[in-house]
């Protein structure tokens, strides 16, 4: 274990709804989605979804998460993997790459009983590895993401004020697609960022 953050073992969590497959190798957790899992609540498309996938874990607002995952064929429309913040239901954020337009997206949703989505094209990351961050601030969170040869991008600064109950970790979602699979390499736990334009360490 490095001092400065502590590795969370994959079986340390609990799915929020079980993959169509799971595979651990070589300290990576490769998960196959279910056709047609997703979550989103009723804006836009008046629609529910509650079925993807989510392997969670408790989070402290004295700690921050990491998770990190590989970039790779991600093709279809909506194909997406990344992290999830959970507190309920209706009350959660996923921080995804998505595909949208044909190419990836950094595509953030919060939710507050109904859905909002941000999108942000980032095609020259095709291939790389790619680590969200989650970081308790205040009564809020600080989103932010890297490739392994790029510096952090603050992504969000979103409300999210629960004291105790909240639970993140790795999430893959497949709305059309129907063997879609993401590759996660690394999981950690770690101190909470210092303040708002100040970049937490690369770990």
């Amino acid at each position: 274990m490095n001092a400065l953050y502590q590795d969370i073992p994959w079986e340390a969590g609990v799915w929020t709804n079980q993959p169509a497959r799971i595979k651990t190798e070589g300290g990576q957790l490769s998960v196959t989605a279910v056709h047609e899992s997703d979550y989103w609540e009723k804006t836009l498309y008046g629609f529910k979804h509650r079925d993807g996938h989510a392997l969670l874990t408790d989070l402290k607002r004295t700690e921050a998460m990491e998770v990190t995952f590989l970039l790779e064929d991600f093709r279809e429309l909506y194909d997406q993997a990344g992290m999830m913040l959970w507190y309920d239901d209706v009350h959660w954020i996923k921080m995804t790459i998505e595909v949208i337009d044909n190419e990836p997206n950094i595509s953030i949703v919060v939710t507050d009983e109904y859905s909002d989505c941000s999108n942000f094209p980032v095609p020259s990351w095709d291939g790389k590895h790619v680590t969200f961050r989650v970081s308790p601030f205040e009564d809020a969170v600080l989103i932010r993401v890297r490739t392994e040869d790029s510096r952090w991008m603050t992504m969000r600064l979103a409300r999210f004020p629960y004291e105790e109950g909240m639970k993140a970790g790795p999430l893959v979602c497949a709305p059309i697609r129907k063997d879609f699979r993401a590759v996660f390499t690394r999981w950690i736990r770690t101190g909470t960022d210092k303040a708002q334009h100040e970049d937490p360490p690369v770990l």
